[in-house]
């Protein structure tokens, strides 16, 4: 029996949009953010699929978005679990700085390094091993078990959680990873054997303007 499992990043944030480290920060998603998970929604809509669950964070941008993808495939009241696991990489003291204010007191290569490197962190932050470390346990625990009972399962998250996800199911190094950036609103959809590896993967939309 093969299950489904559907990644979402959540749309573009108010924060996304003034160029502002996030994080666990909780800002809103703009006009575009809703219009981009609409799209994503539609997507799965016109894929056909049926959620049996929905998993995302504590944060509201990735709620919202988990919401309006449910909405447009007719499941708007599938039970939802929410938990800071699949939360966005913490960026510590980096967190609501502007990205380029950043780089003017640390350097760009210095920030290059914290935003890009598989195990460096952001002072008091963490770094993409350290949000593996919370995301892994969690979807082998929680999420994977169902997929692999038969269920589909949508999970609405953030750029960094779900690459430690697409790390591990691509079976990418941690060089590749690093150059993996995934667009927001753009469903992934993954069937999977019964021992956890990927029988297929589909992307409904366009990757190329991911950031």
């Amino acid at each position: 029996m093969s299950g489904t499992l559907v990644l979402v990043r959540h749309g573009q944030s108010e924060w996304n949009l003034k160029n502002l480290f996030t994080g666990w920060k909780d800002p809103g998603l703009t006009e575009l953010g809703v219009q981009e998970a609409n799209a994503g929604g539609k997507a799965l809509a016109d894929y056909g699929i049926k959620f049996d669950i929905a998993f995302t964070s504590a944060l509201s941008r990735a709620q919202r978005t988990c919401q309006i993808v449910l909405d447009n495939v007719g499941q708007p009241d599938l039970e939802t679990i929410r938990d800071e696991a699949l939360n966005e990489r913490d960026y510590g003291d980096l967190s609501g700085l502007n990205k380029d204010d950043a780089r003017a007191k640390w350097g760009e290569e210095q920030v290059h390094v914290w935003r890009r490197s598989y195990d460096v962190p952001p002072p008091g932050g963490e770094s993409l091993r350290d949000t593996g470390a919370r995301v892994w346990p969690y979807f082998m625990t929680e999420i994977l078990p169902r997929v692999l009972r038969g269920e589909a399962v949508l999970v609405a998250a953030h750029g960094n959680s779900l690459r430690a996800l697409v790390m591990v199911l691509d079976r990418l190094s941690k060089e590749e990873i690093l150059k993996l950036n995934l667009a927001t609103g753009v469903p992934m959809v993954y069937k999977l054997n019964p021992d956890s590896t990927v029988k297929s993967k589909e992307v409904l939309g366009d990757m190329s303007g991911a950031h």
